[in-house]
């Protein structure tokens, strides 16, 4: 299969030890954005981290208030509430163009200028809500880049979560729990996948199952949709080998005779 240079420059990126992922998000958007110059966009992540520095402090709050001042204050960065689904919002050199994002890129701006700072944090992928935190020990706050930079404790959490789910949505502590940095990078291409998904346009769908299965070559459901978008798409080679991917992966799936039977039907009209 042939990629485009973007595709494989993201293949390169997830395969070194550690992963660049300010690098790894621009690579999508290179395909909508050939232009695009990552240095270009990296550097404007640098010169974030430089104006902060100045006002960066040893206690830990005070950094979050220096880095939220800069961010949301003086540059106004914000949640994009009235198009929330503008494929824009998740593509990072446009949020940092816009400065308007949703909650998971303007967590990864966040990231990358904290990172940058030496001030350590991790994402959270609560269900609906994406949050940063603080990696010091006993230090359980959240960081809410969506909402000005809000500081949270768990509670806050959790009425965020029974906000979007309902009052009677069971939470779990673990909802907080630390997500690795390829974990975030691939619930950053599923929301586009399903924003593509959502209007129909299959040909972009297809694009990011691409990047899913480069970041996850093992996770059956992508392989099994990426079959089913190639089949609508009429490419038949590639839907059949999709799908007989996906139940390699996985014999016993509850969709396997439906499968099988379009399988047999790609097949016949091969």
């Amino acid at each position: 299969m042939s990629f485009s240079q973007a595709r494989q420059r993201f293949r390169y990126l997830i395969a070194q030890p550690t992963l660049d992922l300010a690098a790894a998000a621009l690579c999508p958007a290179q395909e909508f954005y050939p232009e695009l110059d990552p240095d270009a966009c990296c550097r404007q992540l640098d010169d974030l981290a430089a104006a902060i520095s100045p006002n960066i402090s040893t206690y830990p709050l005070k950094t979050i208030q220096a880095i939220n001042q800069y961010l949301y204050t003086e540059l106004g960065f914000s949640g994009n509430q009235i198009d929330y689904y503008d494929p824009d919002n998740s593509y990072l050199n446009r949020v940092l163009e816009r400065r308007l994002g949703i909650p998971i890129t303007l967590a990864l701006v966040y990231l990358e200028v904290s990172q940058r700072l030496g001030f350590p944090l991790v994402g959270v992928g609560m269900p609906g809500h994406f949050l940063v935190c603080p990696t010091i020990e006993d230090m359980e706050v959240y960081i809410d880049p969506f909402n000005q930079g809000e500081v949270l404790f768990e509670p806050d959490c959790q009425a965020i979560f029974q906000r979007l789910y309902g009052v009677n949505a069971a939470w779990s502590s673990t909802y907080l729990a630390p997500i690795p940095t390829k974990a975030l990078l691939a619930r950053l291409l599923n929301n586009l996948k399903l924003i593509y998904l959502n209007r129909r346009d299959l040909s972009n769908t297809l694009i990011f199952l691409d990047y899913l299965l480069l970041l996850f070559p093992n996770e059956p459901s992508n392989s099994r949709d990426r079959g089913l978008v190639h089949y609508q798409l009429q490419n038949l080679l590639a839907a059949r080998s999709d799908l007989e991917t996906y139940l390699a992966y996985s014999p016993s799936a509850p969709d396997r005779d439906q499968i099988l039977q379009l399988i047999d039907n790609i097949t016949d009209n091969l």
